[in-house]
């Protein structure tokens, strides 16, 4: 008995750790196109990452599709944002918090190009 209330106290204390680890940050694609590229640098710093699309399963974000970010510190950010149609746009100034999700809509794009 005691070996059974010992190992619930251990799931529940390694299921308490991961809600503490909160769900990281996250980019809801409110655009009215699928995205297929997500860089960002910092703010003003034209230093784009790695492409963020590859962390969904299929590659791209959907339209009202949620996509988490890796390798981004909270802080202000420029996004370049690619299209499967070749057309590349920016976002600038986005405020990035931690364990938070934040969106880009079409007002945000500016200097689309293809």
């Amino acid at each position: 008995m005691r070996w059974i209330l010992a190992s619930v106290a251990l799931l529940l204390a390694s299921g308490g750790e991961l809600a503490a680890q909160g769900k990281g940050i996250r980019l809801w694609n409110l655009t009215t196109s699928t995205i297929s590229g997500f860089e960002l640098s910092p703010a003003g710093k034209n230093s784009f990452g790695p492409n963020q699309t590859l962390n969904d399963k299929d590659k791209e974000v959907d339209h009202d599709e949620r996509l988490r970010i890796t390798g981004v510190e909270p802080g202000r950010y420029d996004a370049k944002v690619s299209y499967p149609d070749k057309r590349q746009c920016f976002v600038r100034n986005i405020e990035i918090k931690a364990d938070a999700v934040f969106s880009i809509a079409d007002k945000d794009l500016k200097d689309c190009k293809k």
